[in-house]
């Protein structure tokens, strides 16, 4: 079926059914249901290349990647939503690899130079963010996944990490723990000054004061977290609660406990970060892992819906969501051992 058919069935001009399966905003939301329900019920599919021709699109998004650092489960995940979504409206994704900051910034200006990409997404910001700027200069669409705290307009999606850690940190001080140790992410990004926030916030609540040893900011790896948590548990007194960024990082540390002849959910309490990851199932674990929830992958297809939303002309500055997480509780928290 060509376009010219799909209008005739319609009874619409073939420039309006263009513009309502490429979600102009000028088409009201009815017309653009019907349109979208007819096409999927008639089996009509726009011809890529010649999409492409009549728009002056690529047909590509852009994602830069910071080497091995970001080359891991979580970014596979988030990968995987949004393949799936890009997939869905014939767009591809160009991955460009880099070993710096500096790296990062020339691969952006090639992007742009090359116009091989229609938009870009730019992952894990820092507070004052340098990408941002750039990409602004270089008139490059972006979202962005997560937040700054920089002014200019720009589209993002994040998870409210700062809610998230409160409450998290909360519970376990409701089941009477007080040496609550945080396993945050790397310095200097924006979710781990929120999750940072939300943790003071709830202990300052309590009255309970917070301790720089109890406090690391690591790689989310087993491995770094096993030598923390290892570290950690020599304290005197130790940790009797863990709040660990990532399922990843939490593997490290139950590692620690059980090396330390200590019991997970009676001597030791644990709520980790990521209960939607497929490597790692929190209910299958043994004891069954209390965390907080937001699945990466669904940001993953989300953030391809908010791209399409931008390249059809929709202002950055009306693309701001804030997803709520859930705290799911399971065996691992427990009330503090006396």
């Amino acid at each position: 079926m060509r376009l010219k058919d799909l209008a005739e069935h319609l009874g619409l001009s073939q420039t309006t059914v263009s513009r309502a399966l490429n979600g102009y905003p000028e088409v009201n939301e009815a017309t653009r249901l019907r349109v979208a329900e007819t096409a999927a019920r008639l089996g009509y599919r726009p011809n890529a290349s010649a999409l492409r021709l009549a728009t002056g699109r690529s047909g590509a998004v852009g994602v830069v990647l910071r080497g091995a650092e970001e080359l891991g489960p979580h970014m596979s995940e988030f990968l995987a939503g949004l393949g799936a979504r890009m997939a869905a409206e014939e767009m591809d994704i160009l991955f460009t690899t880099v070993d710096s900051p500096q790296d990062e910034l020339a691969a952006y200006r090639r992007i742009a130079a090359s116009q091989k990409v229609d938009a870009v997404i730019l992952h894990s910001p820092k507070l004052m963010d340098e990408r941002v700027k750039l990409l602004m200069e270089l008139k490059i669409p972006f979202v962005l996944h997560g937040r700054t705290n920089m002014t200019e307009p720009m589209a993002w999606l994040d998870i409210d990490n700062t809610g998230a850690m409160e409450r998290a940190t909360a519970h376990l001080l409701d089941l009477g723990h007080r040496r609550i140790a945080l396993f945050n992410g790397i310095k200097g990004r924006t979710f781990t000054e929120h999750r940072e926030i939300g943790y003071l916030a709830a202990l300052s609540a309590r009255g309970v004061p917070y301790d720089p040893a109890l406090m690391a900011n690591l790689p989310f790896t087993d491995e770094a977290g096993f030598r923390v948590a290892q570290a950690m548990l020599e304290q005197r007194p130790r940790p009797t609660a863990f709040l660990a960024g990532s399922m990843m990082t939490a593997l490290g540390i139950f590692r620690a406990i059980r090396q330390a002849g200590l019991v997970l959910g009676k001597d030791v309490s644990m709520i980790a970060h990521d209960d939607v990851f497929p490597y790692l199932n929190a209910d299958n674990m043994y004891p069954s892992m209390s965390t907080t929830r937001s699945s990466i992958r669904q940001a993953g297809t989300r953030i391809g819906e908010l791209i399409m939303q931008i390249l059809a002309g929709k202002p950055a500055e009306d693309v701001h969501e804030l997803w709520p997480v859930e705290l799911v509780l399971r065996e691992s928290s427990g009330p503090v051992s006396r």
